[in-house]
């Protein structure tokens, strides 16, 4: 059997296949110890917080590779981290502080949106305003706030900068905020097209706190591009769900392929064997399985009852068993059956469960083998297929969940071909590699195919 395999070398397509499964079980086993499950869950659950300083449906960072210019990255700076603040008493209780955020700015393009996120810590609530300047590299200082300043409720606030009407319209007309507040008026003034001022920016925050209170200021300047496999319409960073749709896509595709495989080899030699009534009730049950569509099946019971992954796996797993493989394994044990190794084994009186998994299956093994490495990639689609059409796990990331996620929102009319041909990639060399190494295995291990 292990002289058999070895003969894999001589076949380039599994060397391939093989090559793409190690990787694939390595970016496995790095997803599961760098991005725990539970750390999982709660980043692909994206709830308040969790993404705020990534873009939205940004592209990956290789892209900007084919492009002329060098696209926006996303800018962010804090009082924490690269910012500078100084207090002041004003002698009443309250205190002035001005909070300072400069950023260098040396992109081609415009940013998607601005915010900036202040927060109060206090042991109770504050009632209190401030004010935000924008001061361009050319020295020019443009007020965000109206006069009067904003209110900070609950101790904080989120200004949407590039959402602000008020704003907006203090801009030349057309132009969106995120234009207005980094255009180089120079190029404008001299009718080019648009393009950023590059140099040093500087936001500066004011507001008056109460003493013994802290101000705590974020700038982020969301860019055009982010991360190895850019992000959707939650600011998900897509590299978790691709890393995580791997060994999720794996376990799923095994599990199931091993435990649908064995079973109906199990049952085929079982009932082969006993033959009588035991062989007539498997054939029944399989008959009427196979004109039972599984798909139908798994979308009813995860339109009207649950759609855990693993549930579905369970029901994938029951309903293959009695399928068209338990067929065509019980035409092979009927010829194994009659072998003189077997006629030997009840001569010295072997029991019938001994005879049936010490001689008889693992006479059929070298044709299970590439069977079942090429069901693997089957199940892998079938989950993808599910998640696809909706009803994949809710919680979990997966391939199809992302095709899914792309597909309800328009992916492909907004020009966003990497939101769906990213999982779609991996998916098709999960399928590659299991199938040419399975039909590998066939050629090598079936005798009617074998060539040496």
């Amino acid at each position: 059997m292990l002289q058999r395999l070895k003969e894999l070398r001589a076949y380039p397509s599994a060397v391939a296949g093989l090559v793409i499964i190690v990787l694939l079980v390595i970016v496995s086993i790095y997803a599961i110890t760098a991005i725990p499950y539970a750390e999982a869950v709660r980043l692909w659950r994206a709830g308040p917080g969790v993404w705020d300083e990534n873009p939205r449906t940004a592209l990956p960072v290789w892209v900007d590779w084919f492009t002329k210019g060098k696209l926006p990255r996303t800018i962010v700076v804090s009082t924490a981290d690269g910012g500078t603040k100084t207090a002041e008493a004003l002698g009443n209780g309250q205190v002035r502080v001005v909070a300072s955020l400069p950023f260098e700015y040396d992109y081609d393009g415009f940013p998607t949106e601005i915010k900036l996120f202040s927060e109060v810590e206090s042991e109770g609530t504050v009632r209190s305003t401030y004010s935000v300047l924008w001061r361009m590299p050319t020295g020019e200082a443009i007020p965000l706030t109206p006069t009067g300043g904003r209110s900070l409720r609950s101790n904080r606030d989120t200004f949407f900068i590039t959402q602000d009407t008020a704003l907006s319209a203090r801009l030349p007309a057309g132009m969106p905020t995120e234009v207005g507040l980094l255009l180089d008026t120079s190029s404008a003034a001299q009718g080019a097209d648009r393009i950023a001022a590059k140099g040093l920016y500087e936001v500066l925050v004011e507001a008056e706190i109460p003493e013994g209170a802290d101000l705590s200021v974020k700038l982020v300047v969301y860019g055009q591009v982010h991360g190895i496999a850019g992000t959707d319409h939650l600011r998900r960073d897509l590299m978790v769900g691709l890393l995580w749709g791997t060994p999720l896509a794996l376990v799923f595709g095994f599990i199931a392929a091993i435990g649908s495989t064995l079973l109906t080899f199990a049952l085929a030699g079982i009932g082969t064997w006993f033959g009588g009534w035991l062989d007539s009730l498997f054939q029944r049950i399989t008959q009427v399985n196979m004109i039972i569509p599984m798909l139908p099946v798994l979308i009813m019971v995860g339109q009207f009852y649950n759609r855990s992954l693993w549930l579905m796996l369970a029901l994938i797993i029951l309903l293959s068993i009695f399928g068209g493989g338990l067929l065509s394994y019980r035409a092979m044990f009927l010829q194994a059956k009659e072998a003189a190794y077997i006629e030997a084994a009840m001569a010295y009186g072997a029991r019938d469960f001994r005879i049936i998994f010490r001689y008889l299956l693992p006479r059929i093994v070298p044709v299970l083998l590439p069977t079942f490495v090429m069901t693997v990639p089957a199940f892998v689609f079938l989950e993808a297929s599910l998640a696809v059409i909706g009803l994949g796990d809710p919680i979990m990331p997966t391939w199809g969940k992302i095709i899914n996620d792309a597909q309800t929102q328009s992916a492909l009319y907004k020009g966003l071909y990497f939101w769906v041909l990213e999982p779609a990639v991996l998916l098709m060399l999960t399928g590659f590699a299991f199938a040419m190494v399975g039909y590998a295995l066939d050629r090598i291990l079936n005798p009617r195919l074998r060539t040496v």
